[in-house]
This record gives C-alpha cells, sequence and structure tokens, in this order.
C-alpha cells in the first residue's frame, strides 16, 4: 500500500499546491464510484463468495480495509 501512496505522491507532485485538494478529492470519488460499480454489478458473487468459503471473508475484509484506507490517504493528501 506504500508504494501506491507513494506513486500518487509522485503524481500530485506535478501539480500547483492550490488544485492538489480538488484532485485528491476527484480521484476519491473516482474509486468510490468505480468499487460501487463493481459491487452493483457483483454483488451477488461477493455474498456468495464469502457463503461457500467462509475463509474468504478475511480476504473481502483485508481488500475493504485497504480500500477504506487508501480513501482515507487522499483525502488527508495535503
Amino acid at each position: 500500500m506504500s508504494q501506491v501512496q507513494d506513486i500518487y505522491l509522485q503524481f500530485l507532485a506535478n501539480f500547483p499546491v492550490s488544485i492538489r485538494p480538488v484532485i485528491s478529492i476527484a480521484f476519491a470519488v473516482l474509486v468510490v464510484y468505480a468499487i460501487f460499480k463493481v459491487i452493483k454489478k457483483d454483488w451477488i458473487f461477493i455474498i456468495a463468495l464469502v457463503l461457500i468459503l467462509p475463509a474468504s471473508k478475511p480476504i473481502v475484509q483485508n481488500i475493504w480495509d485497504g480500500v477504506v484506507g487508501f480513501i482515507k490517504f487522499l483525502l488527508n493528501t495535503k
């Protein structure tokens, strides 16, 4: 996750300081929208995966925690 954050900070360094918060918020909105589209399209498969393979619950939870952490990082970037 730190590699993704480093790449994002390098990308953000190309823009003036005044518009960096706007870029971070826009990117966070895009990430949330993309996750929403995936869940909307494949929600039945995600539920089936968790129900059929109980061991997948920690994997899904770990992915969710990573996504939430990245969105928090995006919103805290100055």
